[in-house]
């Protein structure tokens, strides 16, 4: 309490009744996969297309990673979270390198040369048999490669110009459209030391001492490219996938991301389909997502299905083989097919990245309470099976959100049920609006916490909550013609009798009436009789 002691006018500052509860993003996607570049198991944000190469390198053939978070972005989406899984955290690329060899012992190492210019390098999944490539004739994303003239360096020695000192030489490094020329430098200490000269200046190499003596170091004539690192083989387990909270790998290094909305997993298929992966360990990572998002209570799984899958194929992995039967996830089906810049040709390509970026486009023309259904992929040319309205009808009540494309309509996702059994949780939109709503009251009202459990509190946490449901029943996302009909809000004497309050506890109970989407629509045609002139409503 203030104390006032002498005449005067004092001010105070006091808390509004209303403290305003402000909506969390709903169209943050995380995507686990293999990448030619980048950190390993460290979620690091991307926010277009040019970040995500210039972080995680150019695609990488036989992965789907790249055309994943390509379509994530082409379809309206804004920000993802990008786990780089095949290697050990704070693991890097290796840089191509070339050893200079000594003029008078050809033997001897005078100096390595280390290229700056990384991503060469990639990663694939590796087959059981130690082969790669993809199955199934699937074309993939290609890199760099050795001999290509955008990552090729190359160190030329020659003798120094006329005049130099005579134990000097001159070095010239190519590489990325640019020449470097160091003149005259020789192997002793000082100014003029081809270390110092290189490494102080050139932006394309570095250079350090091999194993001759410095007498001897001097390297001899010739010219050199610095080999690119082979393709690294990747052992992509379902525990690379699935990983440990502890240690922040895989999914597990997810759950210290609170903004990630959305998880998807599409290189899964790629190490599927180059035989590092059988069904049991596809049906192991995907039933390690599902656990991951019901654990976070915030985000949902967008599953891939296997590639090449029939309708009652499809139908019988759902059913019988995963038999999946949660509301924080849901299938689509099926593979869509994209125009691949690098090989000019059409690929097929699992369908999460392209379904998480309609996610995002949807919740921001719209709002996350409309059902992600009824909406253009872009960048897609087709789908992989083409069905029927039969087929669908098997397949829609099952949980398989179907992609279809409709002449002059487009590839359209239609589907929006999640793989729940529960009613109350069929629909994608009904689960992802209570993520929204919960994640948006638990970051909100943190300031109840330690205030004195009164009325007083009861009634404040009461009209900031209510102000909040009253914007969202606005948006369209509630039902009801009255704000009374579309939510509640209760907080008294009931539900917090003494027994509660001496616990340290205080209970709020909301309720809400969830719009539904309006999946199946019916018109009922009647024939009137012969000279009826009016109709009567």
């Amino acid at each position: 309490m203030p104390t006032y002691l002498s005449p005067g006018v004092y001010i105070e500052e006091v808390e509004a009744g209303v403290r305003p509860i402000e909506g969390v993003g709903t169209a943050v996607a995380a995507f686990v996969g293999l990448a030619s570049d980048g950190p390993f198991h460290t979620p690091t944000l991307v926010t277009n297309w040019t970040q995500f190469t210039s972080t995680f390198g150019e695609p990488v053939e036989g992965c789907y990673l790249a055309p994943a978070v390509y379509g994530f972005f082409l379809n309206g989406g804004g920000r993802a979270y990008v786990v780089r899984i095949g290697g050990s955290a704070g693991d890097g690329p290796d840089a191509a390198q070339a050893d200079l060899v000594a003029a008078s012992q050809p033997e001897a190492i005078a100096y390595r040369a280390t290229a700056l210019q990384q991503g060469n390098g990639s990663a694939r999944p590796a087959r059981r048999d130690g082969q790669h490539g993809s199955q199934h004739g699937q074309p993939g994303h290609q890199g760099n490669q050795p001999g290509q003239d955008a990552g090729e360096i190359s160190i030329e020695v020659t003798d120094p110009p006329e005049g130099s000192p005579e134990d000097s030489f001159r070095v010239v490094v190519r590489g990325a459209g640019r020449e470097e020329v160091f003149e005259p430098v020789t192997t002793r200490r000082g100014r003029t030391n081809v270390i110092s000269q290189v490494n102080a200046t050139s932006t394309l190499i570095r250079l350090a001492e091999g194993t001759a003596q410095l007498a001897e170091r001097r390297p001899a004539n010739g010219t050199l490219t610095l080999a690119a690192q082979p393709a690294k083989e990747v052992a992509a387990r379902p525990d690379e996938y699935v990983g440990d909270t502890a240690d922040r790998t895989g999914f597990g290094g997810l759950a210290a991301v609170d903004d990630v909305t959305m998880i998807c997993a599409p290189d899964l298929m790629a190490a599927y389909q180059a035989g590092a992966i059988d069904r049991d360990g596809v049906k192991a990572v995907q039933g390690g997502m599902i656990a991951h998002c019901e654990l976070m209570g915030n985000r949902l799984a967008i599953l891939d299905p296997l590639p090449g899958l029939s309708p009652q194929q499809v139908r019988d992995w759902r059913m019988d083989e995963t038999g999946h039967d949660s509301k924080f996830a849901a299938l689509y089906w099926p593979w869509v097919k994209v125009f691949d810049p690098v090989s000019g040709s059409p690929q097929l390509i699992p369908p999460s990245g392209h379904v998480a970026g309609v996610w995002a486009r949807n919740d921001a023309t719209r709002g996350v309470h409309k059902a992600p259904a009824n909406e253009v992929i872009r960048g897609t040319i087709g789908v992989a099976t083409v069905i029927t309205r039969g087929e669908h009808d098997m397949l829609n009540p099952v949980g398989v959100n179907c992609i279809r494309a409709f002449p002059g309509r487009g590839t359209r996702i239609w589907g929006a049920r999640t793989l729940s059994s529960d009613p109350a949780w069929r629909y994608v939109n009904v689960r992802r609006l209570y993520n929204y709503v919960e994640s948006s009251l638990m970051g909100g009202t943190q300031w109840v916490v330690f205030e004195p459990n009164d009325k007083d509190l009861w009634e404040r946490l009461i009209r900031t909550i209510r102000s909040f449901l009253y914007r969202v029943w606005l948006d369209g996302a509630l039902f009801g013609e009255t704000a009374e009909q579309a939510f509640y809000v209760k907080c008294d004497d009931e539900i917090n009798p003494s027994e509660v309050i001496e616990a340290g506890q205080l209970v709020c109970e909301v309720g809400l009436a969830v719009v539904k989407p309006a999946e199946f629509v019916v018109f009922r045609l009647a024939q009137l009789p012969s000279g009826t002139s009016a109709v009567n409503e």
